[in-house]
């Protein structure tokens, strides 16, 4: 039976709990996950309430919410707090969470936090957060979107890549929110960054008609041409940006 602790959580654990959010894919959020378990015996808490904190997460998500996904009756005021803040500064908490993972060694559970960060030179400081921002990226885009591209379900994680809708060079500070990804596979990822291909309103997928006519049976057969008029797969958490989808239509797709 699980040991019941109630104490207030301090906000290094919910900063290590919104982690733990965005990397475990939402069918798994139960007091059973392997790694629930790890990480509420080093908070000394139950996996039970982590588990619970974790779906409180979920139920402020758009996507659960339409969904019915109410979460327990008692989300908190820190709850809602740290879901608004990484929502208004992802790069900036997923920084600050690195720090508790790593001190409460963590960082093997965690995907993509860094042992090093915080203990190295200036210049390789920064190196190393850039590598923390995008391994923090890939993991929760990918997560949400159960591990396959969102246009063909390829599951293959080798050939899998977090695309960007708005790229990083664009806009520094959207290259951490999931919100600005998809999950591509490298087929898909190469054409969506080149814009041959991009998506709708309704989240279907549209081709550019500057793909030549001499190549079309070819990209047929690989599947980019059959997929004109599917939509994407619905992610289960972080929606992608209607505006960052607006701006790759407008500014990156060829028409």
């Amino acid at each position: 039976m699980d040991k019941i602790i109630r104490r207030p959580w301090r906000r290094d654990e919910l900063l290590i709990a919104f982690r733990l959010y965005c990397q475990i894919p939402f069918g798994r959020l139960h007091k059973g996950n392997h790694t629930i378990k790890q990480v509420a015996k080093i908070l000394d808490r139950s996996p039970s309430s982590l588990a619970m904190k974790l779906v409180n997460f979920a139920s402020l998500d758009p996507i659960q919410r339409q969904r019915g996904i109410k979460g327990l009756s008692n989300v908190s005021v820190a709850d809602r707090s740290i879901w608004r803040e990484f929502n208004q500064d992802w790069e900036g908490r997923v920084l600050e969470s690195t720090e508790p993972i790593r001190t409460l060694s963590l960082s093997n559970v965690i995907e993509g936090a860094p042992k090093d960060i915080g203990h190295t030179e200036t210049e390789r400081m920064g190196t190393t957060k850039v590598r923390l921002v995008q391994q923090f990226f890939r993991n929760a885009v990918l997560s949400a979107y159960r591990n396959v591209c969102a246009i063909c379900s390829l599951e293959l994680p080798q050939l899998l890549i977090a695309s960007h809708i708005i790229p990083w060079s664009m806009n520094v500070t959207l290259r951490a929110d999931p919100r600005n990804g998809i999950s591509l596979c490298a087929l898909h990822d190469r054409a969506f960054d080149r814009g041959l291909i991009t998506f709708d309103a309704n989240l279907k997928v549209c081709v550019s008609s500057t793909v030549p006519e001499k190549t079309k049976s070819k990209l047929q057969d690989m599947a980019l041409l059959k997929v004109v008029g599917f939509k994407i797969i619905s992610p289960d958490r972080f929606a992608p940006s209607e505006e960052a989808l607006a701006y790759h239509r407008d500014s990156i797709f060829v028409k």
